[in-house]
């Protein structure tokens, strides 16, 4: 079984914690060029719900979206944020109990949602489709909690995010085939898988790329990858030598992104 949807490995081991996600969002943080931030673009498109919407996020990690964005949600939202990994629902909550208002916060998969139907507006899935296994059960179990109308907003990468790493990846390890992560679900293959539950699907891009002016959160980045996993400290310290010299006779890295939101009507 792939890393990607091995449940056993994300929850004993690249999720277990907040390591893993802090480091990949410190690095999109500081050098992300559009200032506008993804967690504020991802929940513009929210802001649509009824403002009595029941809300309920799958995978919710270490709950940034919510932080991020706590000025802004409506008053009367009920908000129920879950993950597999009980390990990201305590970070989730000791971000968010600073915010003057009610989560309900539980431990869900995303194929088995213990809920009955049709009880929630909205279904938010960020970043996290690739690593379900059954991905058509669980796109079942979403249509179904969701009430007529209701909204899956499903986040996701294109095909060449983050390409750049890879090929570093690549060459440093020349005797391994580094699987990708995100092939399972990405913005160009899941239109398809969607539109078997949901008649309504549109996809938006966030244009956006990395310029990297630092290695140590570069590799902080690649250490928390699945394929990190697979490097010995020989190779990742010939990458980070290798991003050094690159860094140091161009001024900067220059990475691209891919980023984007596919929004589901049932």
């Amino acid at each position: 079984m792939s890393k990607t949807t091995d449940l056993y490995y994300l929850m004993s081991d690249q999720y277990r914690d907040p390591k893993n996600l802090d480091a990949r969002a410190e690095m999109h943080r500081r050098f992300s060029t559009n200032p506008y931030g993804w967690f504020r673009w991802v929940f513009d498109a929210l802001l649509n719900l009824p403002g009595d919407a029941a809300v309920l996020e799958l995978g919710c990690g270490h709950g940034l979206l919510w932080k991020e964005n706590a000025s802004r949600i409506p008053a009367g939202w009920h908000i129920t944020l879950s993950d597999l990994s009980p390990g990201m629902v305590d970070a989730a909550w000791r971000n968010l109990v600073v915010v003057p208002r009610s989560f309900h916060f539980e431990e869900i998969d995303a194929q088995l949602i213990p809920y009955a139907d049709e009880v929630f507006e909205a279904v938010v899935a960020d970043h996290m489709l690739y690593h379900v296994p059954q991905r058509a059960t669980a796109l079942a179990e979403v249509r179904r909690v969701l009430k007529p109308g209701g909204h899956l907003f499903a986040a996701t990468v294109g095909e060449h995010h983050l390409e750049e790493i890879h090929q570093w990846l690549r060459r440093v390890s020349v005797d391994r085939s580094f699987e990708s992560f995100i092939g399972p679900f990405t913005l160009e293959n899941g239109l398809e898988q969607l539109h078997e539950y949901f008649s309504e699907v549109t996809v938006t891009r966030y244009p956006d790329e990395l310029h990297l002016a630092a290695i140590t959160p570069m590799m902080d980045y690649v250490r928390s990858m699945i394929p990190a996993a697979e490097l010995s400290e020989n190779e990742l310290a010939s990458l980070q030598k290798d991003l050094e010299k690159e860094l140091q006779t161009k001024g900067m890295i220059c990475i691209r992104k891919d980023s984007g939101l596919f929004e589901a009507r049932k």
